[in-house]
This record gives C-alpha cells, structure tokens and sequence, in this order.
C-alpha cells in the first residue's frame, strides 16, 4: 500500500506523524511524508535524511513552507499545496491520502482521504478563551477551510472521544468517525539518578498549555519548563516565579530531561491527547494533570490529578514527604502509558486504511 501523510513541523503532529510513518513502514507500506508550515529544523531534516537512506524507494520526504491553516497567513493554506499535491499523488501511484491538516480533505483526487483530527481553533477557543472569538477574514477562512475538507474525506479520525465530539460541535463530520489513540515507543528509561523535580514541556506560546498556573504554585521541590515561547505571533510569560526556563530543547535533551525527573506536570486547560505527558511516563515519570475530561479518558487511573494552582501545591507538597505515593504514582503512570503504543496504532489505521480502500474499490466497481 503507498500511503501519502501530510504533517507540519510543529510540536506534536511531526512526532504523531514520524511514529506512525516509521510503524507502516515496518508494516511493508511505502510513505510519502510531505510537511507544511516552517521548513524542517535540523533534526527534522536528519531523520527524514536516515530514513531515506535505510528504506530506500520506500520512503520519500518533500517538505513545503505552505502556512497552516490555524496560522494567521492561512489563505494560500490549501491553494498553494493544491497545485502539487495532486500531481505527486498520481506520479507516485498514492492508494491512500492521509491529511493531518482538515483542509487536504477537499483536494479532488480519486484517491481515498482520511483525516487525522488533532485538534481545532473552534474548540481551543471553546476550553482557552471566555468569550467568541472575534469574526475576521481569517477565521472565515479558517472555517471553509476545515468544512470543506471534512466534508470530502471518507472518514474522520481523532486520538480521543473527547476531541472526536468537540469537532462535532462546530463541524457536520461524514459517517465513519473513529477514535484511534495516539502511540509512541521510547527506549526503556536508564537508571541513572533521578532528581526530586517536576518538568513540564511544549508549545509555550499556546493558550492552551496554561503555562502561566506554575507560576502560581508553591512548590517544595524544583519547576522545570521547556518548550518553545513564541509562534505566529504568539508567545509566553519570559518569567514564572521560581520556575527555571530552559527554552526549547532538542528531542534526545528533552528525553534526557525525562529520564532525569520524578514527575511531570501536564497544566493544559485543552489537550486533545497530549504526547509529552506520554513521552514523560514512558521516560519513569509520574504523571500530575489538571482534571479535564480528555486527561481523563487518557489516563484513567495512571494519573493523579489537580484543578488549580492550590489544588497542584498540595499534590506537589504531598509527594514531596511521601516517597512512596510517588513510587506508586510513577509505576500506574508507566502502566497507563504503555497502553499507547506505536503497534497499537498502527495496526489500527492500517485496518481504517484497508477498509476505506475496500469501499473505494466497491463504489468503482459498482460504478
């Protein structure tokens, strides 16, 4: 099977997007992996370049600066990828289309289109902001965009039930909507020392990652953030109190970081999934989240949860005198987190994958 995957560079759909390129290709699948948004950074670029150089014919990357289509820029979102997208698809024989942006949905191709809904502004707003967001050209644009390529897919996926219900608010999805969970494999943690500490990481800058409540915590132990502090536009607090910044830091650091802290703290106010808070608990981490109903279809019982800064404070003040709690808290999370697996969601898709084709095949056949 060729599967065309579109990603972006940003934050977790690259990492989504690598580990399931990398579980269809161990699957025998041949990949097409083209990327939008910011051209890929360093270490972007050398994983493409070795998995070129290690699956041959079987794997091609083209990387493309088309903005996305939450950024502000977003006219030429769909418009400049919609002039090459189909030609390459039927140069390079493509069975399966698989968009990481809603809007590909839309690009009229014969092809079978899947879409991967990892999140969407309308119900960011809904969890980030008070009221409405303003009406512009940009947020009409922003949902044509998304309606227009929902409604040319064959079917919708979503990591949890959570998020596949909060599109549904805002957007008519077609009949086959499924979730799928997102996976991830890590390397079993070292055991080398760890520290009493609590890290947290990701797109700083975003609304949604509630960075800000650290800085309201009074912590007996140290406050570790890392991630990225502006984008688009946006940006994050250059100071949290007593929490150290670290800024962005290469994945095998943040890894490192992982491997190195006893607990991590998932702050979001939105989080459709939340693969840093999985990465963590994989690395030995014991997981602290803020009690939202996606956290919880996540992490069930693999979690110990908070509903604000007092609420985080005492959690924080609790396990730093009970060493056990925090033993027990740190094997649960692990436990949890090996439930997401990249086999997992792999065979998952691939089965989505041969059933949208199946159906495509039949239609043709009918027709």
């Amino acid at each position: 099977m060729r599967i065309l995957i579109t990603t972006d560079t940003i934050g977790g759909v690259w990492t989504f997007t690598r580990e399931l390129t990398t579980g269809l290709l161990e699957a025998a699948c041949e990949i097409v992996l083209v990327s939008f948004g910011p051209l890929p950074n360093v270490q972007q670029q050398q994983w493409a370049d070795d998995m070129q150089r290690h699956w041959r014919t079987h794997f091609h990357f083209v990387a493309n600066d088309a903005p996305l289509e939450w950024m502000q820029s977003n006219g030429s979102a769909y418009t400049q990828p919609a002039r090459s997208l189909p030609h390459l698809i039927q140069a390079l024989q493509i069975d399966v289309l698989h968009c990481n942006q809603f809007c590909f949905g839309a690009l009229p191709i014969d092809q079978p289109k899947v879409i991967t809904a990892h999140s969407d502004v309308l119900s960011w707003a809904r969890a980030c902001r008070a009221d409405k967001l303003d009406d512009s050209d940009w947020l009409s644009r922003y949902r044509a965009l998304i309606g227009n390529g929902l409604a040319g897919a064959q079917a919708i996926v979503a990591p949890t039930r959570w998020m596949l219900e909060a599109l549904n608010k805002s957007f008519d999805l077609p009949g086959d909507c499924r979730v799928i969970a997102n996976g991830r494999s890590i390397s079993p943690a070292s055991q080398k020392l760890r520290k009493l500490q609590a890290i947290t990481a990701g797109r700083l800058w975003d609304e949604a990652k509630n960075i800000a409540l650290l800085g309201e915590v009074s912590s007996p132990i140290p406050l570790l953030v890392a991630g990225n502090s502006s984008c688009d536009g946006a940006g994050a607090p250059s100071a949290l109190g007593t929490v150290r910044m670290l800024g962005p830091l290469a994945e095998d650091d943040l890894l490192t970081m992982f491997q190195e802290s006893e607990l991590y703290i998932c702050t979001s106010r939105y989080e459709p999934f939340g693969l840093a808070p999985l990465e963590a608990a994989l690395c030995g981490c014991a997981i602290l989240a803020n009690d939202i109903p996606s956290l919880r279809e996540v992490w069930q019982d693999g979690a110990l949860y908070f509903n604000d800064a007092a609420s985080l404070s005492e959690l924080l003040h609790q396990l730093h005198g009970d060493r056990k709690r925090l033993a027990k808290a740190k094997a649960r999370s692990l436990v949890q987190a090996q439930v997401y697996s990249r086999e997992q969601m792999t065979s998952s898709y691939l089965t989505l994958f041969r059933q949208v084709l199946a159906r495509d095949n039949e239609v043709a056949y009918v027709a």
